[in-house]
């Protein structure tokens, strides 16, 4: 039997955040870890390993997205942490991410609290159970974005924008330059871990808020990117960004007066039986 812990409030790790053993990393006396490497079963097969911790008067769930599992799917990876967050009574979630720059006034380090998304992605089918239509005129919660700009603000980690349009596309390859001139002036940011995520979050009735920190230029933008500097911004800035999520996850209440509840309505789906799916 599944011994699911509770929480209210998740944390989705990146690319970010990879570079650290987050949270216990960052030494914050408010941070206390719980348990680690926390399995759960799942009707979509195994968690990946989770961490449990307490902030403060709260208790938090995090896992990393970033990477694959040998035999498991994308898609069932999603599935399986979002199934463990509704079980634990999750309705806040913060994720983070590295993102490439289609806009060619952004520059690597910049942090884009998105606004809204384009998906690009083939993974537009991923759901649990199917009983909710899913509307996402307000994909991204506007309250917890105020509270992940007012955190990255108070670290000083570079320019922050408060909006911005993120183009979700599939990995592992990185985009053509002719995919990222068609996405040009559509969109601010591309990368590959807002979807299926954000409909998944509605799926579940919970708020869903993202930090991407931009580490290169989409091809054809600006300049050529690098590797070696591309990987000097996920080193360098881990720490940083870990900080902004906990401190943007402190703030946060267990209200839900954003109205991102509301988003979501009973299907009006039916199968050919009449049995709704």
């Amino acid at each position: 039997m599944n011994n699911i812990p509770r929480a209210t409030v998740a944390i989705i790790g990146g690319s970010g955040t990879l570079a650290i053993d987050f949270p216990a990393t960052l030494g914050r006396s408010d941070v206390e870890v719980l348990e680690r490497d926390l399995v759960v079963d799942t009707p979509y097969g195994k968690t990946p390993p989770c961490i449990l911790f307490r902030l403060g008067e709260k208790n938090v769930l995090t896992c990393r997205m970033h990477g694959w599992r040998q035999g498991v799917s994308r898609a069932d990876a999603s599935r399986q942490i979002f199934w463990l967050f509704r079980e634990a009574g999750v309705k806040k979630i913060l994720a983070e991410g590295g993102v490439g720059s289609i806009n060619h006034l952004l520059e690597p380090r910049d942090v884009v609290i998105a606004s809204d998304y384009i998906d690009q992605s083939m993974r537009k089918d991923v759901g649990l159970e199917g009983h909710y239509l899913l509307i996402m005129r307000q994909a991204l919660c506007p309250a917890m974005r105020e509270k992940l700009v007012n955190a990255a603000g108070n670290r000083l980690l570079s320019r922050i924008f408060k909006r911005g349009v993120y183009v979700v596309t599939d990995g592992r390859h990185f985009e053509s330059p002719a995919e990222v001139a068609m996405y040009k002036g559509h969109g601010d940011i591309i990368g590959q871990s807002m979807c299926p995520e954000v409909y998944l979050a509605r799926e579940i009735g919970a708020c869903f808020a993202g930090l991407y920190t931009v580490v290169n230029y989409g091809e054809g933008v600006v300049r050529d990117w690098e590797h070696s500097e591309l990987s000097q911004i996920f080193h360098e800035d881990a720490g940083k960004i870990g900080h902004i999520l906990l401190d943007a996850a402190k703030d946060v209440d267990n209200q839900q007066t954003c109205g991102c509840a509301d988003l979501r309505k009973p299907t009006l789906l039916k199968d050919v039986y009449g049995e709704k799916e």
